[in-house]
């Protein structure tokens, strides 16, 4: 599944982006632009903005009802059916491009000394070179994954 996601929904984005979805996300678009491309890319549009739905002819999209994080979240893995642990970070958060492992020899310099002397696993992005690991963020993230999920559970 492949989204575009006004600039409302910034945070979604990154969420989505952890999750694995190619998600396009740009800050200052058209309302035309964002639907010209949602129609050219075949992406879902998410957006707040009722004016913008209005607007859509055809196409998929979702009206994000909550103005809480957590909420959109919970609103598009379950509207969506998405699956939260297959493509997780295999993403670039920045750019959106699929991250690829390397070496930790190929980032020796170019990540703190800490974490490459505590760090076995690196990835990094094509696009814009930044370098991924699974620090003590990523914990964070698995635990408000399951919380979500069991928020849905409770629905």
């Amino acid at each position: 599944m492949r989204f575009i996601v006004d600039d409302m929904l910034g945070r979604l984005a990154k969420w989505l982006r952890i999750l694995g979805y190619d998600t396009c996300y740009c800050r200052r678009i058209s309302d035309a632009e964002l639907l010209r491309r949602a129609a050219a890319e075949h992406r879902i549009i998410l957006t707040r903005d009722t004016r913008l739905i209005e607007r859509i002819f055809s196409g998929n999209y979702l009206l994000i009802k909550s103005e809480d994080l957590r909420g959109q979240l919970r609103q598009v893995l379950g509207e969506l059916n998405l699956d939260t642990r297959r493509y997780l970070f295999s993403r670039c958060l920045v750019c959106n491009h699929p991250i690829l492992p390397v070496e930790p020899e190929e980032v020796r310099g170019r990540v703190p000394s800490y974490v490459f002397q505590t760090q076995t696993e690196f990835s990094t992005c094509p696009g814009c070179e930044r370098i991924y690991w699974k620090g003590t963020h990523y914990e964070r993230i698995l635990e408000t994954l399951k919380q979500i999920e069991g928020d849905q559970d409770e629905v």
